[in-house]
């Protein structure tokens, strides 16, 4: 169940399910913000929008050194010594609850997108799909309509709340939420089966809450924020004019509570075995009594359903329970709340405004909302993505950089080969089971080869906000249409203009959208050794994935299945157990630790990226030494590469509500918790007993 969402906090092409963010396969991607992150707004050091659209540069050969703190020493800090000055003199623009160098290029894919997007919308002779970016675009720009309209777009779905009198009318009501504005606590989505990834398969999950975790609701150090959301909840009913707003809103935040008690951690969200439970129709319906699926399913528009997926087992007869015994009216305000607080970034000033000082401002520490263009750019992109990016890769992307991708991802699969080969944990039965998956990587570059076909999707002038809804309900019925159909592997889940890159499990493939592969990350006249350690590391972090706590659960041809041996399987789980400990002891603030169990297979991918760049890198020299350039080593370089990707500085609260709800270590700990583990780091920089980051050589992780 697809949802295109226009949350004020990251208005960008962001597919969630529309009962929460629980999604049944993961796609663990490069970058902490993750799925579409190329749209959100980003500002260059000392502020101001982009105005070049050129690619960036760094220093003379890759790497910016005036950005070095060298008085820190490497071994004691490696993200500040790599990155000190440059954080000492950067300042996160007012738009921004972060910035960094991914955001830096996000900015550029943002203006060249612009550039696309103002050109399709000032067309007025413009057809097909040029014509509909065009319209959506001035749909959202037309501030003159959306505030005379103001809350009338959302009024027929309030009244349709109105009219609910009993728990059997509102369960069918949250069957549709697929294709309107309704949301729902129990529903359902269609992907790939992860035991069977040839054909598509209907998943049941949890969902209903709206803060960014369960956290937010049940731990003592975010009372702040749920006394805020209790006030914003308010405000919102308010502004949709729902009676008794004050008391509805008490009643909203104490179901939503309830269900947050119910639901499982992002932890145990990530175990895929846990969450693949098959049921036949009659066996879901005997794990929630009082919900009756079989009215929820009609407003699905889903075929008759045989076999259901269900994901958090456990919660369901929880999420029954509640259910049963919430009033319907405590309901009607919930769906009332989501509606409004849905809707509220396409709807008039006051609507949007309000948004953003919650979710934007109090979550996340933003102070200023982003100019409505940059809005208006994360909307179109979130509606026609692809179109977009058909536009974006012909004018943006030399077929040469596709080539060089293509050798580099060949010479880091050719290094974790070797390392599979010669590793001295692992058996030689589960050996040839992890070589026959590596050979079967899928690698995509740049941009589909099939484009995705917007024909079906209704644009107008004047309707922001139907604009969005159009755009929900036609991805979800393209899903309900194919459901019987193989399974479109050509499909790319991130569009051109994203920078970002994924692994997606059940096909076994490593996608790398055409804006990431620009400098810090990729750049022709480069260093060799900042490439490596930039692309290389993005490279080898993805193809990583496919071996880390969750990705190595599934063979060469995508199934979720156990490939190893018990003996194997133990020495992994040894070794990221250690790893879990390591990342679990970072304290960025007092008394929050990052969470080992939930960053584990981010932070696999982020060790095993690294050791694959510098082995690469030492195999693209063919035996010759590597030059010295301003008095760094080949090495030292590599590590430096790695360290300039991950500049980045974050607002407190954005940066706790990472660590709650993000499977992504924060930037910082991603320089100085993946180098400590690398034997080469220790010998490139001379990092010695007594330095504040070394690890004795015993307790080093070493998986792949």
């Amino acid at each position: 169940m697809k949802r295109v969402w226009f949350g004020a906090a990251a208005v960008a092409a962001l597919s969630l399910s529309a009962f929460g963010a629980q999604a049944h396969e993961q796609h663990p991607c490069i970058d902490d913000a993750c799925v579409m992150q190329s749209l959100l707004p980003a500002i260059a050091e000392g502020a101001g929008d982009v105005t070049s659209l050129e690619s960036p540069k760094y220093g003379t050969w890759g790497f910016d050194i005036s950005g070095m703190d060298t008085t820190v020493k490497p071994g004691d800090d490696f993200y500040k010594f790599a990155n000190g000055a440059w954080d000492a003199r950067t300042v996160i623009p007012s738009d921004r609850a972060r910035y960094g160098n991914f955001d830096k290029l996000a900015e550029l894919s943002e203006a060249r997108t612009k550039a696309i997007i103002e050109g399709a919308a000032a067309d007025k002779t413009a057809t097909g799909e040029k014509a509909k970016i065009g319209a959506a675009y001035r749909a959202f720009m037309d501030e003159a309509t959306i505030e005379k309209l103001d809350a009338k777009p959302i009024q027929p779905w309030l009244d349709g709340v109105k009219k609910v009198k009993t728990k059997d009318e509102f369960t069918a009501l949250m069957g549709k939420a697929a294709t309107t504005p309704y949301s729902t606590i129990m529903g359902v989505n269609i992907g790939a089966d992860a035991k069977n990834p040839k054909a598509y398969a209907v998943y049941a999950s949890t969902g209903g809450t709206s803060l960014p975790d369960r956290d937010y609701y049940i731990d003592a150090k975010f009372a702040d924020k749920k006394a805020a959301y209790l006030a914003y909840v308010e405000k919102m009913l308010t502004l949709g004019g729902w009676e008794k707003p004050a008391e509805s809103a008490k009643a909203v935040v104490e179901f939503e509570t309830q269900l947050a008690q119910a639901s499982w951690s992002r932890i145990e969200r990530r175990d895929r075995d846990k969450t693949y439970n098959p049921a036949t129709l009659a066996e879901l319906q005997a794990l929630t009594p009082g919900y009756d699926w079989n009215r929820y399913l009609v407003g699905t528009e889903l075929p008759k359903v045989d076999r259901i997926i269900v994901t958090t087992n456990t919660s369901f007869p929880k999420y029954a329970r509640i259910y049963a015994d919430t009033p319907i009216e405590t309901l009607k305000a919930w769906q009332a709340f989501k509606i409004i607080d849905g809707a509220a970034p396409m709807l008039s000033k006051r609507f949007a405004d309000a948004n953003f000082e919650f979710r934007s401002k109090t979550l996340a520490g933003q102070p200023e909302q982003r100019p409505r263009w940059k809005r208006g750019v994360g909307v179109v992109n979130a509606m026609l993505g692809e179109a977009v990016g058909k536009e974006y890769v012909a004018a943006y992307f030399p077929p040469e950089s596709k080539a060089k991708m293509v050798a580099l991802v060949g010479d880091i699969r050719t290094t974790l080969g070797n390392r599979i080969a010669a590793s001295d944990w692992m058996g030689p039965e589960t050996k040839a089971k992890a070589q026959e998956k590596l050979a079967k990587f899928t690698v995509k570059i740049g941009y589909p080869d099939k484009w995705r076909d917007y024909s079906k999707l209704e644009v107008k002038d004047n309707d922001a906000y139907g604009n969005a809804m159009r755009a929900s309900a036609v991805e979800y019925r393209r899903d309900v249409a194919r459901l019987n159909q193989p399974v479109d592997k050509t499909e790319w889940g991130m569009t051109p203009q994203t920078v970002n890159a994924y692994y997606n499990s059940v096909n076994n493939e490593i996608v790398f959208p055409a804006a990431i592969l620009q400098a810090p990350f990729f750049h022709p006249d480069a260093d060799p050794a900042i490439n490596y350690g930039g692309i290389g590391g993005v490279i080898g972090h993805e193809i990583g994935h496919g071996f880390d706590d969750q990705g190595r659960k599934s063979d060469g041809d995508g199934v979720l299945r156990d490939w190893w041996t018990a003996e194997d399987a133990a020495k992994f789980k040894a070794q990221t157990d250690k790893l879990g400990a390591q990342y679990s002891a970072f304290e960025p603030f007092p008394g929050v630790h990052v969470q080992g169990g939930l960053t584990m297979g981010e932070n696999i991918g982020d060790m095993s990226g690294l050791t694959f760049a510098l082995e690469a890198y030492h195999v693209s020299l063919h035996g010759k030494p590597s030059p010295v350039l301003d008095g760094f080593t080949g090495d030292q370089r590599v590590y430096l590469g790695w360290a300039q990707v991950w500049r980045q500085k974050s607002r407190d609260d954005a940066l706790k509500q990472q660590i709650a709800s993000d499977p992504h270590s924060p930037a910082y700990y991603r320089v100085n918790g993946t180098i400590r583990n690398q034997p080469g780091w220790y010998a490139a920089f001379d990092v010695k007993p007594g330095d504040k980051l070394y690890v004795a050589p015993e307790d080093r992780v070493k998986i792949w």
